[in-house]
């Protein structure tokens, strides 16, 4: 395995609004490196929980994308909403990726195959081609639900208005270094956790499941991503609602999940023993 991305890769056309927005969050994160606070601190992290694990991992991952639980659409359209702030495109074409990675997975087809190498599987798809960039045909074949669904369709029109306000917010509260931090620092760091997943979640890690790919249990990628690093466990059963399998396998988002169905607000909720292989 090639730990670097190809010539080949490299030569393709680079996607320039993918590179320009990743570019101008980097650039304008540095700054946090030299305005720290702890409400700065704070405003990245209780962010990153937000955006992170209810928005992006519970919400567009183990909610829409595999539907490992039964929500109220108000909380569905909540959940989404939150996402959004990820910055990580419309909530449609995520899941659209995604499942699209579970179907293809380290084969031909497969948006962010470790085959390329590292980098390729942790930025480079992002950067170079057209791997999100999803036509009406293929939308329409691995997203049916959300585009029959007129909330999630408006929600994924109007992605950006979200952190917008979430930034005038923050300008509110602390200024522009809060910005800068609850922001910039928090879409970057969020990005690189989320895309550990991609990469290092399969490359490096244990394997307890026999799955037709090279996904892998990764301890430090499930800490930051609030249990999603548990990714071997994921690939062996995709629709399970909890990724952490064992006793010491740490999973925010599963435990967050036993929450809402002590309040009522999630029902139907697929494990292991139930969820498809």
């Amino acid at each position: 395995m090639k730990n670097s991305i190809t010539f080949e890769q490299i030569g393709r056309t680079l996607n320039w609004r993918n590179a320009s927005m990743v570019a101008f969050f980097h650039i304008l994160a540095i700054p946090a490196f030299f305005t720290f606070s702890w409400q700065n601190l704070a405003a990245l992290l209780i962010g990153n929980w937000i955006v992170g694990s209810l928005g992006v991992g519970l919400g567009w991952h183990r909610l829409l994308t595999h539907r490992s639980f039964r929500a109220p659409k108000w909380l569905e359209y909540l959940l989404t909403i939150l996402g959004t702030m990820s910055m990580q495109n419309s909530p449609d074409r995520w899941v659209a990726t995604h499942r699209i990675h579970h179907k293809f997975t380290e084969q031909e087809g497969d948006p962010h195959s470790t085959r390329s190498g590292f980098w390729w599987a942790q930025i480079g798809w992002v950067i170079w081609g057209t791997a999100q960039d999803h036509d009406a045909a293929t939308l329409k074949r691995y997203i049916p639900d959300l585009l029959k669904d007129r909330g999630h369709v408006l929600i994924s029109r109007f992605h950006l208005v979200p952190i917008l306000l979430s930034a005038l917010l923050l300008f509110a509260v602390g200024g522009w270094t809060m910005v800068i931090w609850g922001v910039a620092a928090r879409v970057v760091f969020g990005w690189h956790t989320t895309w550990f997943v991609n990469s290092l979640s399969h490359i490096y890690g244990s394997t307890p499941h026999a799955t037709k790919d090279a996904s892998t249990n990764n301890w430090f990628v499930a800490l930051l991503t609030f249990g999603e690093g548990w990714h071997n466990n994921h690939h062996a059963f995709p629709t399970s609602a909890r990724h952490g399998l064992r006793w010491y396998q740490f999973d925010m988002n599963w435990l967050t999940i036993k929450i809402f169905q002590q309040l009522g607000w999630a029902s139907n909720i697929k494990t292991a023993g139930t969820a498809e292989g």
